[in-house]
């Protein structure tokens, strides 16, 4: 498969998979199968050496989840993996080879390296990280290169081209999770009220949107609806929101349609909005018929969207009460708020906190969090 002409393909279903998980083991696939490598590691965490359980980790082989050799690296070598805290002082975005994070030493005797990378078939590999979008930080990786002679010039490009794509990816997923949104569907969001959400046409044109972005769009502080399109208040903010909503739509000129994030000032309120910008694919001819061909979510941060309680305990393995007061911190409530809202003691609402500590091997409350919000960010296998 010729990696360039695969690229087109991939962004279709990077597009589809960050509002549907059933789309990212075939994105995977694809994005192997154009790379020449063998598997494909996501994992969202925060930090040079970040808090990483397998439920922050998506690592695949052709699409198919590997979730026993993600937990053997989370439990017998990511606190001695020499090559993570190096990763971190690389900018972010760069193209790294896996073992030029390790010494020469390292590579003849680190057990990390030699264990479990190779494990996972990714000791010369390549790798990269990105931040999210004002939550934790993201580590992508594809393994080892499945032709004779390395890497060559054409996977390479690739790879570098995806990755702003896949950190969109993310930054929508988080976005999403944040408001009890994952897996909707493009015509349920509308119906969510934890995230503001327009629909735009082909032509940029505001096409529908929930009551919570019509809110922010009638009280007109930062974002407004004008002559049928969407614009930032202050001229400068609108210049730019201008762009990268053409490039998100379909017949920009500039190659393939785009998603991107933008902050938005609200002169009255002080604070900013985030917007994710994100292409629909829409395979199918619409005849001229106005359908949607972008989605902008728009994230207020001064209203915090609830995180449940029943989604968390059944991505990270946690009872029903230590879920709760889990969901609880990742909403900002405070241990005394906890045990208000569930009517526990302090001491008891911290014991289960540190249960949950236990069961995902973190510590402290920062770390949970992490946790919680990388699970519910990562698209599932």
């Amino acid at each position: 498969m010729d990696p360039l002409d695969a690229y087109n393909g991939i962004l279709g279903l990077l597009h589809r998979a960050a509002l549907d998980d059933a789309h990212w083991p075939a994105a995977a696939t694809l994005i192997e199968e154009a790379c020449g490598a063998a598997g494909s590691l996501l994992v969202v965490g925060e930090g040079d050496r970040p808090d990483v359980s397998p439920h922050a980790m998506r690592l695949s082989y052709r699409g198919e989840a590997r979730d026993d050799l993600a937990r053997e690296y989370c439990e017998a070598y990511h606190a001695r993996d020499e090559g993570m805290p190096r990763l971190g002082q690389r900018p972010a975005g760069r193209l790294v080879h896996v073992p030029d994070l390790f010494t020469d030493q390292e590579r003849r005797s680190s057990p990390a390296y030699n264990e479990g990378w190779a494990a996972r078939r990714g000791e010369n590999g390549l790798i990269t990280r990105f931040d999210g979008a004002d939550g934790p930080g993201v580590v992508w990786s594809v393994g080892n290169p499945l032709g004779r002679g390395g890497w060559h010039a054409p996977e390479l490009r690739l790879f570098e081209a995806l990755v702003p794509h896949v950190r969109q990816l993310v930054r929508v997923r988080q976005a999403l999770a944040a408001a009890d949104a994952l897996g909707v569907g493009l015509a349920g969001l509308l119906d969510r009220s934890g995230i503001g959400v327009v629909h735009l046409d082909r032509g940029g044109r505001v096409l529908a949107a929930n009551d919570r972005a019509r809110d922010i769009l009638r009280g007109g502080d930062g974002l407004r609806a004008r002559d049928g399109g969407l614009h930032a208040a202050l001229p400068a903010q609108d210049s730019r929101l201008q762009r990268l909503l053409r490039r998100a739509l379909p017949g920009s000129g500039d190659g393939p349609a785009a998603g991107c994030s933008i902050t938005i000032e609200r002169p009255v309120l002080r604070s900013r909005l985030a917007l994710h910008v994100h292409p629909v694919d829409a395979a199918q001819a619409d005849f001229g018929a106005r359908r949607a061909a972008a989605l902008v979510l728009v994230v207020d941060p001064r209203r915090r969207a609830p995180v449940d309680p029943g989604r968390v305990s059944a991505l990270l393995g946690l009872t029903r009460s230590e879920a709760r007061a889990a969901a609880l911190l990742a909403e900002g409530r405070s241990v005394r708020e906890i045990a208000a809202a569930t009517g526990h003691r302090e001491s008891y609402v911290r014991w289960l906190l540190k249960q949950a500590y236990r069961k995902l091997g973190v510590s402290g409350q920062v770390a949970l969090v992490r946790q919680v919000l990388a699970a519910y960010a990562l698209p599932q296998s």
